[in-house]
């Protein structure tokens, strides 16, 4: 099947295709003419990588660990190297979460002293820190 085709049947833009063979994860064949053929075997590759996409896993890590997919959800072969890939990757996410609680938490701290000390208006929305509003110099 063609590049169309795969896409029609995959439901994922024709352009996304491409980016995955750049990437390494897609290894259609060529006609003599230069054009791609996929079989049917793509159609669960390109499923596969969707999913592992949507799990958060990069391309990289994708073609690391895409020879260890079976199915198209897919289920992953418990390889050592595997298992390391995505327990890097899982400890990125865990860091990344981290970040962002302790961001909401001072945001929130910030929030919380704004409103217990608030009420006067100043600086960028209109009045001075004295409650009078600039004079024109």
């Amino acid at each position: 099947m063609h590049i169309g085709e795969l896409s029609r049947r995959t439901e994922v833009p024709a352009h996304r295709l491409r980016y995955y063979e750049a990437k390494g994860l897609l290894r259609p064949d060529r006609t003599g003419a230069g054009y791609r053929v996929y079989d049917e075997s793509d159609v669960v590759t390109v499923q596969q990588i969707r999913h592992l996409l949507e799990a958060g896993l990069s391309t990289e890590d994708i073609a690391y660990l895409l020879p260890c997919a079976t199915g198209e959800t897919p289920e992953l072969v418990g390889c050592p190297e595997l298992l390391a890939a995505m327990r890097r990757r899982l400890r990125r996410l865990d860091d990344r979460v981290e970040t962002l609680n302790r961001s909401r938490a001072a945001l929130t701290h910030y929030i919380d002293e704004a409103a217990r000390l608030g009420g006067e208006t100043y600086g960028p929305f209109g009045a001075t820190a004295t409650g009078r509003q600039p004079t024109p110099t």
